[in-house]
C-alpha cells in the first residue's frame, strides 16, 4: 500500500521521516498520521492501522519513538 489518504507521505519515504524529529513532532501535535492523515497517533507519528502494516524497517524506527530514544 502506497498511502490511504493523498495527503499524507508516500510509503517509500516514511523510513526517511521516522528519522526526522521535526516532522515526527508536527505529526504529534497535529494528532495526524504520517501515512493516512488519521487522529490519535502514538509517539511516532503514526496511528494504530497503519502501525499494524509497518514493514520490518519502518517497526524497527518507530519503535525507538515509542520507548523514548526518538530517531
Amino acid at each position: 500500500m502506497d498511502r490511504i489518504n493523498d495527503t499524507g507521505l508516500r510509503r517509500n519515504q516514511l523510513v526517511w521521516a521516522l528519522t526526522q524529529a521535526k516532522i515526527v513532532g508536527d505529526a504529534r501535535k497535529r494528532d495526524s498520521c504520517l501515512l493516512c492523515r488519521s487522529h490519535r497517533v502514538n509517539e511516532a507519528g503514526v496511528c494504530v492501522v497503519c502501525f499494524s502494516m509497518l514493514s520490518d524497517d519502518e517497526l524497527l524506527l518507530a519503535r525507538r519513538w515509542l520507548a523514548g530514544t526518538g530517531p
